[in-house]
């Protein structure tokens, strides 16, 4: 995914005692925590349960929000192009997505491509579901970027 790439940092997302996915975090050299939407990074997720493609969306869209307001019609579009690409996921499943900057984001699932959803603020509002200082899991983003650096 990223050839140049170096593994930043991972962890385990556990809601409520339940264990939902291991992500790891992947960026080139001279990633910046602080300038991650301007950067090339791909984040990688194995799931440890199953889910709905609709229940991905939608919460992908609830922690978007934690960022700044998405519009009703936006929030429907973002939705859309996720259901309409990503399968629903099993236990066992590896998948993840590419942050290509000024551009969208790349997905994949067990090894194969998935597409892309080619808007730029779409794909920083999506990494930022981890990556940003509003995430819901700082945890999460602790653990993620602990090999940053900065």
């Amino acid at each position: 995914l990223l050839p140049q790439g170096r593994l930043i940092g991972g962890g385990r997302l556990r809601i409520f005692g339940f264990q939902i996915y291991d992500a790891k975090l992947w960026a080139e050299p001279g990633f910046r925590v602080d300038n991650f939407a301007t950067q090339t990074l791909a984040l990688e997720l194995s799931y440890l349960r199953g889910f709905d493609n609709q229940a991905v969306a939608e919460r992908s869209i609830a922690e978007m929000r934690r960022s700044g307001p998405v519009s009703a019609a936006l929030a429907e579009d973002w939705t859309a192009a996720m259901r309409g690409g990503w399968p629903n996921v099993k236990r066992g499943d590896r998948g993840g997505g590419v942050h290509r900057p000024g551009v969208g984001a790349a997905f994949w699932m067990n090894g194969k491509p998935l597409g892309e959803i080619r808007d730029a603020e779409f794909a920083r509002r999506f990494f930022g579901i981890w990556l940003s200082p509003d995430t819901s899991e700082p945890g999460l983003r602790n653990a993620l970027l602990a090999g940053a650096g900065n």
